[in-house]
């Protein structure tokens, strides 16, 4: 480990032991959406993984919200002392199982040992992101965990170069690209500094309603009336599973929905069901 890395660790471990003490709740940094803001030049690019976000503050990991994740002790026991940030990931299409290892008091071994953490940023390491991604990859490089990696991050020379990864993130089963400014410090909130590039948007609304089903859904749900945090209100009729049209989400749950864009009035065009939103 060289002098310059070294002296990165020790400034983050100073800056941990503040924060640790200071914020209950981690200062995570989150994603707007890209609309060529900028020249992919300016950015380093990633694959967007559909997992759990996961904080390592340097003892234990915690959910976005701060709630402690009850991860068996060899699965964090070589983290290091500084703050990581990434998610808990277990293959793609399999959000809904991780999501409940997470939500375990006490989640079987077998079910942890399918589990990675995917680091995408060290926040305390000093620097800007091109820095701070080097540093934090050659360190857990050193760990020699196998459930343990740095998301690999790409430099694009053009948008064509963007497009074509994205398509083979897409191709494999990915959810789609993030974006990280090269230059920028780390600053909690939403920032501009990490975007999202997807081929849609997703958001979360509230179930009001239960609409009966028609057809080969007679005597299931047919849809769902949900109303947003802004108060819109629609329907969605598809993505659902006939298990989940006999059981439909309940009444006044969140769930997660899939849209490519809003209509006029400010609805959701082609909304499909993708998930209930678990608290965690």
């Amino acid at each position: 480990m060289n002098t310059k890395l070294i002296s990165w660790l020790l400034l983050a471990c100073l800056c941990q032991l503040q924060y640790t003490y200071a914020n209950p709740t981690p200062a995570v940094q989150l994603a707007k959406v890209y609309q060529a803001q900028r020249p992919v030049t300016h950015y380093l690019s990633s694959e967007k993984f559909d997992g759990v976000r996961a904080i390592w503050n340097g003892r234990q990991l915690l959910t976005r919200s701060g709630q402690p994740i009850n991860a068996p002790q060899w699965f964090t026991s070589a983290l290091p002392d500084i703050a990581l940030d990434g998610e808990l990931w277990a293959g793609y299409a399999r959000f809904e199982f991780v999501s409940a290892v997470v939500r375990r008091h006490r989640a079987s071994e077998q079910d942890w040992r399918q589990v990675q953490y995917l680091i995408f940023d060290a926040p305390y390491i000093d620097g800007a992101f091109e820095q701070r991604y080097q540093a934090y990859s050659r360190l857990i490089k050193t760990l020699g965990q196998p459930h343990i990696r740095a998301v690999k991050q790409h430099h694009f020379a053009t948008k064509a170069e963007l497009d074509d990864f994205f398509a083979q993130v897409l191709a494999r089963g990915g959810e789609g690209v993030m974006l990280h400014e090269r230059q920028a410090i780390h600053q909690s909130g939403r920032s501009s500094a990490i975007l999202k590039y997807k081929p849609y948007f997703d958001a979360e609304a509230q179930v009001i309603a239960h609409l009966p089903g028609k057809g080969k859904y007679q005597g299931m749900m047919g849809a769902i009336r949900v109303k947003t945090p802004e108060g819109i209100e629609f329907k969605i009729g598809t993505g659902f599973s006939d298990a989940q049209r006999r059981e439909p989400p309940e009444i006044g749950s969140l769930v997660t929905y899939r849209y490519q864009g809003v209509t006029k009035f400010g609805k959701p065009r082609f909304a499909r069901f993708l998930r209930v939103r678990q608290p965690l």
